[in-house]
């Protein structure tokens, strides 16, 4: 298959491109396109057949679902039953922006999309490329993020091309997302709200609009009975090809043990490489540092994660050491990526 790459401007948007990528979409092919949060790899939700073809693509588990994404608030109720207030008062809060909802889904939604669940996925986005699509193409637009799996998620087109091109019909070019973390997943199955995915709407926002709102437990134990309720956190994500260790506590004895493991790497022949914060990456002179971004600005750790993950690849790093990044408001969801890349490998000093 040959892929086509369209390339738009978001602020100016070329109605000719959209009008391309939506006819791939009415004949069941796969396009992927910019949101705020990665890019995804769309198909029409209410098509099995297209469902199928997402999956195939990622190398996807297919009991792991696909987020539906909308154009409207309103679309929400074409899809979902016995929606309760909080999803509304949470879109109103939210929508578009980086939050999927999961409520019971309606019977015209196939269970090719749901990965079998009686539940669905849904979330309105910000990117005027990816609502312009959604709107062109007259179809519910279900799209996880466009890598293919275990692999860090796509934040440029170039990370799609890497891993799509020649697999799918069609990538729309739309520069560099905002945000670089995908959505905020809230159960609103359950009597309380649980965030089963941490994102850029954190537990305390979320707490703002319902009152009452938690975390999957699974989400930090290391309990393998204790399991994610989302079946997509139970699978191996974001990971690099080079092992990643994190190492956690005072900052100084952080720097200390990264640089002496460094040098053990160093003396036995591997290329290693270190992740650091702005405010740290000088004390590693003399090793090869991806710096992430200032502790101050999080936002920015966020939007740089996937692509530092995809450059160690690049240069073919062996062992990876990372500080760890718990700041305040998206700390929780970088640290759940970043774990998530390591396997868990953490070394607290």
């Amino acid at each position: 298959m040959i892929t086509e790459i369209l390339r738009i401007d978001p602020d100016d948007i070329d109605e000719s491109v959209i009008e391309r990528a939506a006819e791939y979409i009415k004949k069941g092919e796969l396009v992927a396109f910019p949101t705020e949060t990665v890019y995804g790899l769309g198909g029409d939700a209410m098509d099995p057949g297209a469902s199928k073809r997402i999956y195939a693509a990622k190398g996807r588990p297919s009991d792991n679902p696909l987020i539906i994404h909308i154009a409207e608030t309103d679309s929400l109720s074409e899809i979902g039953e016995d929606i309760p207030k909080a999803a509304y008062d949470l879109a109103e809060a939210f929508w578009p922006g980086p939050m999927t909802l999961i409520v019971k889904k309606k019977a015209i939604v196939p269970y090719e999309t749901t990965g079998g669940l009686d539940t669905v996925a849904v979330r309105l986005p910000s990117h005027p490329v990816a609502r312009a699509l959604i709107k062109k193409s007259e179809r519910f637009i279900a799209a996880p993020s466009a890598n293919t799996s275990g692999r860090p998620s796509p934040t440029k087109a170039s990370h799609v091309i890497e891993d799509m091109d020649g697999r799918i019909a069609c990538i729309i070019d739309g520069g560099a997302v905002d945000i670089g973390l995908e959505s905020t997943i809230i159960d609103l199955t359950e009597e309380v709200p649980t965030i089963l995915r941490p994102g850029a709407i954190n537990l305390a926002m979320v707490r703002e609009v319902t009152g009452e709102a938690a975390m999957d437990p699974g989400l930090k134990s290391e309990d393998e009975h204790i399991r994610p309720k989302a079946p997509g956190m139970r699978y191996r994500h974001y990971a690099p090809r080079g092992r990643l260790t994190i190492i956690e506590g005072d900052r100084q004895a952080v720097i200390s043990r990264i640089k002496d493991s460094c040098d053990e790497c160093k003396n036995a022949g591997q290329k290693v490489a270190v992740i650091a914060s702005s405010e740290t990456a000088k004390n590693y002179s003399g090793y090869r540092v991806f710096d992430i971004g200032a502790l101050s600005h999080e936002e920015e750790i966020a939007k740089n994660l996937y692509d530092i993950l995809r450059r160690l690849d690049e240069e073919d790093i062996e062992e990876i050491y990372s500080e760890s990044f718990n700041t305040p408001n998206v700390g929780t969801a970088i640290m759940n990526r970043l774990l998530k890349a390591a396997g868990h490998r953490v070394i607290s000093v």
